[in-house]
């Protein structure tokens, strides 16, 4: 009787619980690219990079987060994660497995205006190399870029 009691205490007390933090979705990553969009038509691009720089959390979020980079060069603008690689032209560099990803978003943006473009990548959260999908998005002469690590 008083181990049955115990197990229901245990289950009531994890019952209130906060859940734990869910991963990213697809949906969050494209809300947080058009947040962008939006923040950068009213503020503009400068403002946009310094909130970027800044890790300012409405564009980072544990995993998931927005950098930038020119679509005419392929400069990155701002990166929150890695500032390292800001003011370079990655745009052949490959990932892990030789794709030119950073190609592909370039290409993309220019001729959709947004998508999702797949890769592999450093994840900052576990510090692996793991499968993402970035969701892009075209503004002006600059491409946002929210990506989700896949499962």
């Amino acid at each position: 009787m008083k181990q049955q009691f115990a197990l229901a205490a245990i289950a009531a007390a994890l019952l209130h619980l906060p859940a734990a933090a869910s991963e990213p979705t697809e949906k969050d990553a494209i809300a947080m690219a058009e947040k962008g969009a939006a923040f950068m038509k009213a503020n503009g691009q400068e403002a946009m990079m310094k909130k970027i720089t800044a890790k300012d959390p409405d564009f980072v979020q544990g995993s998931l987060y927005v950098d930038m980079r020119d679509i005419n060069t392929g400069i990155v603008l701002a990166h929150p994660i890695n500032p390292s690689i800001v003011g370079k032209d990655l745009t052949d560099v490959p990932d892990a497995s030789g794709k030119k990803y950073r190609r592909e978003i370039i290409e993309l943006a220019a001729k959709k205006g947004s998508g999702w473009v797949d890769y592999q990548y450093k994840n900052p959260t576990t510090g692996k190399i793991e499968p993402k999908t970035t969701y892009i998005l075209r503004v002006g002469d600059a491409v946002l870029e929210a990506g989700i690590y896949k499962k």
